[in-house]
């Protein structure tokens, strides 16, 4: 597994597969970083539950964090629910049945357009809520398309050709949100668009919410750049300024736990396993990328290798080729890394696959079931 506490708890087959395990210990070191950042800066850091929505855990990592961020109504109740602090809502276009229970659940309403700005912005000032509006600085600094909100025809966000005759006064604070597992040099390279684009519009309002996609956690991330661009905009502009990672929050802080059911050759050996990318990782497939896993190779680095492909009558539903010391063989648990984000968010029951069971690897090494699924949250979602 992941650490030696988590192969300990292998050994002892404490997990029933196919499981998602998060790491307690990882998930607060995440936060102790975000929070450090907070303290050194005075910016407020919130979580991106479209990434990260195990709430069961929300008790664990809301000290470190000033709230949650949501992608509609029902995220957002979720944060109010289950997390203290702020709650920030932005969806690209609300429906008007909600917005009566958007402006009550929400503290800050973030709009897309300004025809959605002046259909329900007055409802947010008169809940004596605060307002915000996302930007398009229109600057690419990936080269995922499906992820790039700043591509030619984007859906998301205002553009400032579009702002040029629009008034802002209702409006508390600007949002974009661009990056996508990026450092700090891709938010410095955007940060420059969006001064020479926005900074009129930057100094009318309160706050900027600089997003997601910041990969703060991760080994070599450049904490001191990300830190002194904060302090750039906060002077600069006299801002507020807000990140919303999602990934940084629960990065390489779970996994997910399966067992090879058998082992066919076609060409090549191929392991068939109770967890599918299809509907377990789905990220997989639509990245595509390929997840790391313990104690394994590339193909061909290691003596053996396999294709690692699931149970269900996709053709398609490949993990990948891994190779491995030993050969496989049925029983045989496998450990999919960096499983808390966008696993459990986006899973589903396509071919009647069971969901995994979601457990918390304690500090202390204990390992807790925090949910089991069954037929039940299978038949429920189709009628």
């Amino acid at each position: 597994m992941g650490d030696a506490r988590l192969a300990a708890m292998d050994a002892a087959s404490e997990v029933h597969t196919p499981a998602y395990v998060v790491d307690e210990a990882k998930l607060l070191d995440n936060c102790r970083i975000l929070k450090d950042v907070q303290t050194a800066t005075g910016c407020k850091i919130l979580l991106a539950q479209k990434a990260f929505s195990m709430f069961a855990v929300y008790p664990l990592i809301a000290p470190y964090l000033a709230g949650t961020t949501a992608s509609g109504l029902y995220e957002a109740r979720l944060g109010r629910e289950h997390f203290p602090g702020e709650v920030h809502v932005y969806e690209p276009a609300y429906r008007a049945a909600d917005m009566p229970d958007v402006v009550e659940t929400a503290g800050f309403v973030y709009f897309n357009s300004l025809a959605q700005l002046d259909r329900y912005g007055h409802m947010v000032r008169a809940a004596g809520k605060q307002v915000g509006l996302r930007i398009d600085p229109q600057c690419s600094t990936q080269d995922h398309a499906i992820y790039d909100p700043c591509a030619p025809g984007s859906r998301l966000g205002v553009t400032a050709e579009q702002l040029a005759e629009a008034d802002l006064s209702g409006v508390d604070g600007l949002h974009f949100h661009t990056l996508c597992e990026q450092g700090a040099d891709a938010l410095e390279t955007t940060l420059a668009a969006v001064e020479e684009k926005f900074a009129p519009y930057l100094r009318q309002v309160k706050w900027l919410n600089m997003g997601g996609g910041h990969h703060i956690t991760r080994a070599g991330y450049d904490i001191p750049l990300l830190e002194r661009l904060i302090r750039h905009m906060q002077e600069t502009y006299d801002l507020t300024i807000y990140l919303e990672p999602g990934e940084a929050v629960a990065l390489d802080a779970g996994y997910l736990v399966t067992e090879v059911l058998d082992i066919v050759h076609k060409d090549i050996d191929i392991a068939i396993l109770d967890a599918s990318a299809a509907c377990h990782m789905p990220d997989v497939l639509e990245m595509p990328y390929r997840p790391p896993l313990f104690e394994s190779g590339e193909a061909g680095e290691k003596a053996h290798t396999y294709r690692l492909s699931s149970c269900t009558c996709l053709a398609g539903d490949i993990i990948g080729d891994y190779s491995f010391d030993r050969p496989l063989h049925v029983g045989d648990l496998l450990c999919f890394e960096d499983m808390a984000i966008y696993s459990m968010v986006k899973n589903n029951t396509f071919n009647g696959m069971p969901l995994p069971d979601i457990g918390l690897l304690h500090a202390d090494g204990r390992y807790e079931v925090i949910r089991q699924f069954g037929y039940a949250d299978f038949k429920e979602r189709l009628s």
